[in-house]
Parts: C-alpha cells; structure tokens; sequence
C-alpha cells in the first residue's frame, strides 16, 4: 500500500474554508428553527397554518437539491456554495423583518430552494476533500455544523431572554455571517480545482484506482472525470437513501418532541425539559470532533454499526425511562449514535458514484442523497407525533428505533474494501475514502 499525498496548502485552506461553511449553517438554520414561535406570532401564523409553512421549507429545498444535481453537471460545486450561502445568510433578516404573511411565506420559499442547494454543495466539496486527503475528515466538517447550531440556538436564547425583536436578533448576527461567507468562498476547493490539466490527482496515489472494470492508472483519472458523467442508477443508491432518510427521521424525532416527552411523559419541569435537545446537541458535537479518528482507527463500518445499536439503545432507554434523568441519559446516548450516521453516508455514496463513474457521478450522488435528508425530516415529527396519539408516546419511540437498527443491515454499504489508500500506520482494511 502506498501513503496518501501529504494534503498541500490549497487543500487546507479549502478544509478549513469549508468547515468555516458549515459552521456558518449550523447557525443560520438553528438561529431559524428556534424562532418559529417568535416568526408565528409576528405573522399571525394560525397553528393550522403553521405546519403548511414548515413543510414547505424542507419540500422546497429537496427541489433545490434537485435542481443543484443539474447544475453541477456544468457549473462547480465551489461555485454553487458560493453563491447560495449569502442568500441563506440574507433570508434570516428578511423573515424577520417583511411585512405580511405572504413576504415571510416568500423568504421561507426562497431559504427553503437556496438551503437545498447549499446542503448538497457544501457536502459534495467535502465528499470530494476528504478524497483529496486520502483519510476521514468529512465528520469534522459536520461537527463545525453542530458547534454553529449550538452557537445560533444560544443566540436565539439570548434574543428570547431579552425580548428582542427578530430583526434586531437577525440583523447583526448575519452582519456578520455573510463577510465571512463571502471571504470563505474565495478559498473552496472542489475535485476539479486539485485535478487540473498538468496537475497529479491528490485525491489518488499511484497505484491503482478501483473502477467498475478494474484498476486504472492515476494518469486516467482527470480524464474519465472530465468524460460526459452518467449517474449512478437510484436503485443502486437507495440503500444509502433509506439510511440517511431513517437517521434524519430519528434526529427529528428529538428535535421536535424530546421537551414534550420529557414534560409530559415523564413529569419533568418544563425548565428541565429544555434541556435534552441541548445536550443531544452537544454530544453529536462530541461525537463528530472524534468521530473521525474512529474511522481512520477501526473503519466506517465499524462505527456506523456502533453508532447505530448505540442510538437504537438510545431511543430504549427513553421509551422505557422511569423518570426524566434516565429520559435524559437517553437522549444523550441518541446524540452520540446518530451523529456519526449521516456524514459516513454521504460519504459513502460519494465513495461508490466515484469508483463506478468518476468525480461527476460523485456529486450527482451526494445531490440524490441529500433529499432524502429532507424526506425523513418531514417523516419523522408527525409519524411519532400520530403514533402517540393513537398509541403511546413511549411506543411511538420504539419506531424510529427500529428504523434505525435497519441501517446494520446496509452497513457493509459503508466499507471501500477496494480502496488503496491510508497512512502506513492505518490498517488497509479501515481506510474510509468519500
């Protein structure tokens, strides 16, 4: 086995760059989803009318996935990042601010298409730089997320603490975001920028590269990027959608219903019952900061498979928790186990639409993928919110369980048995290449 190429300048600004991406994000979307009591009654939103608004944000942005897809086809994913961020950063002042329900319907409408986009290019540039580096880093780029969503969920308390106005809330906090976005942008780095005419492929060595017929040179590799791309058929990736689907279903099971659950449920103080999906965003910040040795160490396999039973053990112990400590240590052991799923899914459909068509097919494939982030999204709530009602809500967390233990039948679908890379120090079988 031969050692990767030492990762050059122009990739660490671009890792860097790109985490400065996420982080961003994170912020953005949490500073907006906090808020949606504050955005209803500014609006006069009625609660019949409100879950229509909700719907159609995560809707509208699997359209903006889809049409990013096309788009990449001809235009860089560096380039698309660079363009929508911005206009995700701008969307937050003007939901806070517009004048009626139908201009805050409007910037939700416009957030929802540009954050599809964004989504699916900000992991298409990671998929792609882990790649480059030869080794797993595209859960750092997801714990930057996690760490913005802290930061944006805490300025939101803040404003709330306050009792300041969304515009003044939003206003200097994207002040401040957009700069960055737009000074970050300079430094992005896709497959195409580190695999230019005259260029060695860092993202490969000299040895053989898996193909669909069998090891190419790395010689080969620019040029069969560069050939007209045919996407990796669906049936081939829905696997990889039915886990990344099942994982955002159980991520929005604790996000809409863990302070409900713990209150009503579980008799805590509506103070305490606050508190869980903090906590659950703080371990999947932990998670995700090591996340990644762990996949260098042992591979991807291993520590889907671990994060799987660990988040299925999770959702045990709230259903049958005697009180809400117990409930709580539950929702800790969720935050733990699903934070490594998503990004080692991405990873590994960019991984496989790599090795069969090359850099193109790559990102057409994290595009495929990232719908079906919003599809377990808009799953998730109502599905445990109609199962408690109908049954029970401690049953209701036994379903997103199961539908998450499904991910240990596809986890083989995480592995690169063929992939040729790692440090000497790495074991072959654990290298994890997006």
């Amino acid at each position: 086995m031969t050692a990767p190429l030492a990762p050059g300048a122009q990739l660490r600004h671009g890792r860097v760059s790109l985490a400065l991406s996420f982080f961003v994000q994170g912020a953005v979307f949490a500073l907006l989803v906090t808020r949606i009591p504050a955005i209803q009654d500014r609006y006069g939103i009625s609660d019949g009318l409100l879950p229509v608004f909700l719907a159609a944000v995560p809707v509208l942005a699997g359209v903006g996935s889809i049409v990013t897809e096309q788009l990449v086809k001809r235009v860089r994913p560096s380039r698309v990042l660079r363009c929508v961020q911005p206009m995700v950063c701008l969307a937050l002042p003007a939901v806070g601010s517009v004048g009626s329900m139908a201009q805050v319907a409007v910037a939700l409408a416009a957030f929802g298409l540009a954050v599809g986009a964004l989504d699916a290019s900000m992991n298409m540039l990671g998929v792609s730089l882990q790649r480059a580096y030869g080794r797993s880093i595209m859960l750092g780029f997801h714990a930057a997320y996690s760490l913005g969503g802290i930061v944006g969920a805490s300025l939101a308390w803040a404003g709330a603490h306050w009792k300041l106005s969304l515009g003044l809330l939003y206003g200097p906090v994207v002040a401040v975001l957009v700069p960055l976005a737009v000074v970050v942008g300079r430094w992005f780095v896709d497959q195409r920028d580190v695999a230019g005419p005259g260029r060695p492929e860092p993202v490969q060595s000299a040895e053989a590269i898996p193909g669909p017929s069998g090891p190419t040179s790395a010689s080969q590799a620019p040029a069969a990027s560069a050939a007209a791309v045919t996407p990796v058929a669906m049936r081939l990736l829905l696997p990889l959608c039915l886990v990344m689907a099942f994982a955002y279903i159980g991520d929005s099971t604790v996000s809409n219903w863990s302070a409900k659950y713990l209150q009503d449920v579980l008799g805590s103080s509506e103070q305490l019952a606050t508190v869980p999906y903090n906590v659950y965003m703080v371990t999947t910040l932990l998670g995700r900061a090591v996340g990644d040795l762990g996949v260098r160490r042992f591979g991807a396999v291993a520590v889907v498979r671990c994060g799987t039973v660990v988040a299925a053990g999770g959702f045990a112990v709230v259903a049958a928790a005697p009180g809400a400590w117990a409930g709580m240590a539950g929702f800790t052991l969720l935050g733990l186990g699903l934070c490594v799923i998503v990004p080692q899914t991405f990873a590994a459909a960019g991984r496989y639409a790599y090795d069969s068509q090359g850099a193109g097919a790559s990102d057409m494939a994290v595009a495929r993928l990232n719908i079906f982030n919003y599809v377990g999204f808009l799953i998730g709530s109502p599905l445990v919110g109609a199962l408690g009602d109908a049954w029970s809500y401690r049953g209701a967390m036994l379903v997103p369980m199961a539908l998450v233990l499904v991910t240990l039948v596809y986890a083989r679908s995480f592995g690169a048995p063929r992939a040729g890379y790692g440090d000497r120090h790495e074991r072959p079988r654990t290298a994890d290449v997006g």
